[in-house]
């Protein structure tokens, strides 16, 4: 490390927009575009803005200042609302901004909280935190680093997104409002290939779901596939050094498998979790995922659903679009954690194209539907990347010249 790094208080490298804030409460905000953060993110969407520009924000209050679930010190760009549970400030002429965040990020802030029940971050404790700073235009250089990674990290969540609406759409059309076959009953172009287009049939006959195309099948979600209930692995405790993360419905609304518990590795292999595979939480908020979050253990409040007959896609989707009805059903359910049993999953039905058209439309749909859990896989292990970077970058251990070429391989 040269002797230009710097070991400064927070409070000499930033300007503090604090006295700016204004609380308001629920039921006083005004739905509108610009978002409302509070001491771990947005909390809400309202209707005016306080700021507009780049500043950071850091919690003032909150467990999380404890646990870091959630990043302690975040950035907030645009215009937007500030309520008083999150400190604002920004770096000035001694500070970069973003390099501040990532710092604060490698920081351990636990000798400046107070509180016993509720931790809090005064202005004046969170202004003495050390930071070791490098002049400025290396501060810039180390934030383009790993802002590049979280960047890369951002854009596969948002191509992800648009992936799965795709999907979604694509299978709602087909497989649900049935829109070629409809087509073709009245006549129009039915707007796909003429290949694939022959495949629909040109008539809905009556069934138990309704109208359905003529010669597609009805079958419920568990003669699809099969719908594997985890295990209760506090009965399989680690043994040595082999263990295996337990996947819950934290881990799987979170994509990762950080801060899990542990089980045995040893395990039947159909409990053990894979990258692709579809996990869907049958109580709690009922959530189904494709997995891209590592190799794990399934908890008992978990199916794993997998086919030997039907696509991945199909499963995925179908148990999707009985989503809303299921968690209706668990919404209604008399206990703390709602859930669905058994037979909703066989009085949950799909209409079942013949095989030739059902591999067909496999060509169309699996590309997009398997590009959703490589993504995560991918942004897993850019995280992995910038996790394993920050500290030996924030400390000068490691150079940004060091990194270039791992950069250029990632754009």
């Amino acid at each position: 490390m040269g002797v230009e790094w710097r070991e400064r208080p927070l409070g000499e490298l930033t300007d503090n927009f604090d006295g700016i804030r204004v609380p308001v409460k629920e039921a006083d905000r005004r739905p509108g575009p610009y978002p409302y953060y509070g001491a771990s993110g947005i909390v809400d969407h309202v209707d005016g803005f306080l700021f507009d520009g780049e500043y950071l924000l850091i919690a003032e209050d909150g467990e999380n200042l404890r646990t870091r679930t959630t990043p302690a010190a975040f950035l907030a760009r645009g215009k937007f609302w500030v309520n008083n549970h999150a400190h604002i400030v920004r770096g000035n002429s001694e500070a970069d901004t973003r390099f501040l965040m990532h710092a604060l990020s490698a920081t351990d802030m636990s000798g400046y909280l107070t509180g016993s029940t509720m931790p809090k971050l005064t202005q004046g404790n969170m202004n003495r935190i050390p930071v070791l700073t490098p002049p400025v235009p290396e501060q810039r250089a180390i934030a383009h680093v790993l802002g590049t990674l979280d960047d890369k990290i951002e854009l596969n969540r948002r191509v992800n997104e648009t992936l799965e609406a795709m999907a979604r759409a694509l299978f709602k059309s087909w497989f649900v409002d049935f829109d070629p076959v409809r087509a073709k009953a009245e006549g129009r172009d039915p707007g796909l290939p003429k290949a694939l287009a022959d495949l629909f049939p040109a008539r809905l006959v009556d069934s138990e779901l309704g109208e359905i195309p003529k010669g597609w099948e009805e079958k419920s979600l568990d003669e699809l596939a099969c719908f594997l209930n985890g295990l209760a692995l506090q009965k399989y405790p680690p043994a040595d050094d082999r263990w295996l993360p337990v996947i819950k419905i934290a881990q799987l609304r979170a994509g990762t498998t950080a801060g899990a518990d542990r089980a045995s590795a040893d395990l039947d292999p159909a409990y053990i979790v894979k990258d692709g595979d579809i996990l869907f939480s049958w109580s709690g908020s009922l959530e189904c995922v494709l997995w891209g979050g590592g190799e794990g253990a399934l908890n008992q409040h978990l199916f794993k659903v997998t086919s030997s007959e039907y696509p991945r896609w199909f499963c995925y989707l179908g148990v999707h679009k009985h989503l809303g009805d299921f968690r209706h059903i668990a919404a209604g359910k008399a206990t703390t954690m709602g859930h669905i049993q058994r037979h909703h999953l066989s009085d949950a039905r799909l209409a079942v194209p013949p095989r030739p058209l059902l591999e067909a439309l496999d060509s169309v749909i699996s590309p997009i539907v398997e590009s959703l859990w490589k993504c995560k896989v991918e942004s897993r292990t850019l995280a992995v990347l910038r996790d394993t970077l920050l500290p030996k970058l924030i400390s000068g251990e490691l150079r940004v010249s060091d990194t270039d070429r791992t950069l250029e391989r990632i754009s």
